[in-house]
């Protein structure tokens, strides 16, 4: 009975998955790639993206209408005097679903913290929009036994946030991104367990649904081995979400959680 109930809280949790454009494109590489998303089957799995700011009215006019799209960050409190910002207020007018946080690039370049981003987490969550909050170490910090002790820091704050329906935790190993080096299949199951784990000790029924992606040079060649991983739920895409080769990473997640 308790493989059974197991099951049924796994099949809970639909597939997502992400596509960060990062600080790439121009206008003509928007219309192409929006061309080429528009022709995926996304079937069985949930599918957004996100572009650059400025790109973002014409993936909302141009998608099809089950790709959603995410900005790639927005500001921790409402309009007014905050130069070079975008309020989630705005996002939700463009009807954008979506605000990816706490990504490790703007964690390590723009020295966003715990405690902005607990900040962003709630101003974003309060309207309305849904959140893929990410996570992970460093190298250093990986090579020192502390995965799970980083990854518990930064969820930690945030904790009582944190709810199935409208937050998705990434889990980027940092090594990992645009490096080439990918988690093997049993790191990246053994850190989603741990942060599964870590979490039914804040509420059982969020850690059985809440849904974690695997964020760290996420590609076609290994998105089968792990989407195979009990723990994972998804990916965050960077570099191959700019690719024809998304499409085969929605495929292969789709069909291993069916």
């Amino acid at each position: 009975p308790r493989q059974q109930n197991q099951s049924k809280i796994k099949m809970g949790r639909k597939p997502i998955v992400g596509g960060n454009w990062k600080c790439n494109l121009d206008k003509a590489g928007v219309k192409a790639l929006v061309s080429v998303l528009n022709g995926i089957d996304v079937a069985g799995c949930e599918v957004v993206v996100a572009p650059v700011a400025i790109h973002i009215p014409e993936a909302v006019s141009t998608l099809k209408k089950d790709i959603a799209v995410a900005a790639q960050n927005c500001n921790f409190k409402g309009n007014g005097a905050y130069t070079g910002e975008i309020s989630a207020e705005q996002l939700v007018d463009q009807e954008v679903g979506w605000v990816i946080l706490g990504h490790s690039e703007r964690r390590q370049y723009f020295k966003e913290d715990n405690e902005i981003l607990k900040t962003k987490l709630e101003y974003a969550l309060s309207k309305g929009l849904k959140v893929i909050f990410c996570i992970g170490e460093s190298l250093a910090e990986r090579e020192a036994n502390k995965t799970r002790e980083v990854c518990i820091s930064q969820l930690e704050p945030v904790k009582g946030l944190l709810n199935a329906a409208s937050v998705v935790i990434a889990y980027e190993p940092i090594w990992a991104i645009g490096t080439g080096k990918v988690a093997t299949p049993e790191q990246a199951q053994e850190t989603h367990k741990e942060i599964r784990d870590y979490l039914a000790t804040v509420d059982a029924d969020l850690a059985a649904n809440i849904r974690i992606q695997y964020g760290g040079s996420a590609n076609a060649s290994n998105a089968g081995i792990l989407s195979a991983c009990p723990d994972i739920d998804g990916f965050l895409v960077g570099g191959a979400s700019l690719k024809a080769e998304f499409g085969d990473i929605i495929k292969a997640i789709a069909a291993a959680k069916k």
